[in-house]
C-alpha cells in the first residue's frame, strides 16, 4: 500500500509536473537549436543571372552566401553576350538556403562548326534545302558551261572553294556554281582547246 500512497501523495505530483515542465522546456530549447543551427528560417532570393559575365555572376552570389556551378553550354544565342548565363537552376525568385549552389547554363563564344556534305553533282533542287537544314545561308548563285544543268559544280565562302569534309560555322552563307546546260562539260574545256591547237 506504501507504493500507492506515493503515487497519489503531494510530493510524486510535484514531482511530476516538474519533469513534464523539464520535458517541455528542454524540448522547446532543442527545437530552437535546431532552427539555429539548419537555417530552417533563412531562406534566400535567387537573383535573376540572365546575360550577366561569370565575374558578375561570382560577385552577385557571393553577395547573397550562394556559390554557382556551370553544367553545361548551349547552342549560341546572338541575342545573348558570349559567355553569359542563358538559362539557371533554380529559377529567380525562388527561395533557397544558405551555401545553395546555383547550376548555370552558357552562351558560347559562338556558333559551332559543321561539315560540308558532298553535293557536287547534286541538282540545286538537292543542295539548296541541305544547306539550309544544317544551318547554312544559300549566297550568290552563278552557272558554268556544262552538259547538266543546274547541277552543283562548285561551293564557294568568301571566293575560296569548298571542299568534302570542311567546316564552317553555323549561319555562313555558301554560294553556289552550277552548270547552265550548255552541253559543254567544264571540268574538259582547257583539254578541248588543246586537242584544236594540236589539229
Amino acid at each position: 500500500m506504501g507504493f500507492f500512497k506515493f503515487i497519489f501523495s503531494k510530493t510524486f505530483l510535484i514531482q511530476l509536473v516538474i519533469a513534464a515542465v523539464l520535458i517541455v522546456v528542454l524540448t522547446f530549447l532543442a527545437l530552437r537549436w535546431l532552427d539555429f543551427t539548419t537555417n530552417q528560417d533563412q531562406r534566400i532570393e535567387v537573383p535573376d543571372l540572365a546575360r550577366m559575365s561569370l565575374d558578375v555572376v561570382d560577385d552577385r552570389l557571393a553577395e547573397k552566401d550562394l556559390r554557382f556551378e556551370i553544367i553545361d553550354s548551349a547552342n549560341f544565342n546572338p541575342d545573348f553576350p558570349k559567355y553569359s548565363v542563358i538559362e539557371q537552376a533554380p529559377e529567380p525568385g525562388q527561395l533557397v538556403k544558405e551555401n545553395r549552389k546555383i547550376y548555370l547554363t552558357l552562351n558560347p563564344s559562338g556558333y559551332r562548326k559543321i561539315m560540308i556534305p558532298d553535293l557536287i553533282r547534286r541538282t540545286r533542287r538537292q543542295a539548296e534545302p541541305t544547306l539550309r537544314s544544317l544551318g547554312f545561308e544559300i549566297g550568290d548563285v552563278t552557272y558554268k558551261p556544262d552538259i547538266a544543268k543546274d547541277a552543283v559544280l562548285e561551293l564557294r565562302h568568301k571566293g575560296e572553294m569548298l571542299q568534302p569534309g570542311d567546316e564552317l560555322m553555323k549561319t555562313s552563307k555558301i554560294d553556289l556554281v552550277l552548270g547552265d546546260g550548255s552541253g559543254r562539260y567544264h571540268g574538259n574545256e582547257t583539254n578541248s582547246a588543246e586537242d584544236e591547237i594540236e589539229l
